[in-house]
């Protein structure tokens, strides 16, 4: 992703009523959601080897850092977490790997957000920052969804990638938490696919949690 980010891509729409009253029966979990969430990573690598040893470290100074640049601009910094993505690169036709952090962010708007996400990308030479902003599933700005699911590992998820050429080409790829939590989030528009995809990795979508908001990849 520096093809959207390259951290968390891949899941499409989930108009819950679409695919019918028995096809999408996610849990909508918006009491959990912060007003807002920024993945970013200070890598400008691309790296293609998952025992390269770039993909172990913790980030913490970055974590310092951006904590320091969201409360700067005014925002409130709350928790930040770890991930591993397993991304497929449409240019070298190869599958590229990446450690980033998640960052909650509270009091802060939208162009409050932009702003906060302009600066962490200039200031660690990313092609752009994806936000997130937590809305009702109904909000006129809702335009993309952010689905959660334990159980997945980053070698199950890069299986499920080699496997899946409509899904590496389309969805781009993923990412988890240390504790194997898959962390997907993507435009409300590819629902059928994103589906498909999430069950091969094992998705329970009766218990998949689901937030919806506004994405914004900021550069």
């Amino acid at each position: 992703m520096k093809q959207r980010l390259r951290v968390l891509i891949a899941v499409g729409a989930l108009t819950l009523g679409a695919a019918g009253a028995g096809t999408a029966r996610a849990a909508e979990a918006a009491h959990g959601c912060p007003t807002a969430e920024i993945f970013a990573t200070n890598n400008t690598a691309v790296i293609t080897d998952p025992a390269d040893p770039r993909l172990w470290t913790r980030l913490d100074r970055f974590d310092r850092e951006v904590r320091g640049i969201i409360h700067t601009n005014g925002a409130r910094p709350g928790a930040s977490e770890l991930l591993n993505g397993v991304f497929w690169s449409g240019e070298s036709r190869r599958t590229t790997y990446e450690r980033s952090r998640e960052f909650d962010v509270t009091r802060v708007d939208r162009d409050g957000l932009h702003h906060i996400a302009s600066v962490i990308a200039k200031q660690y030479h990313q092609e752009s920052v994806l936000t997130f902003r937590c809305l009702p599933r109904t909000a006129p700005e809702t335009d993309a969804v952010e689905i959660q699911e334990p159980g997945v590992s980053a070698t199950r998820l890069h299986d499920a990638l080699a496997g899946d050429p409509e899904a590496r080409d389309e969805l781009g790829g993923g990412s988890v938490t240390l504790d194997g939590r898959l962390v997907l989030v993507a435009p409300l528009a590819d629902l059928p696919l994103a589906r498909k995809f999430t069950a091969s990795l094992g998705v329970d979508w009766n218990k998949a949690q689901v937030r919806y908001g506004d994405e914004e990849f900021v550069s």
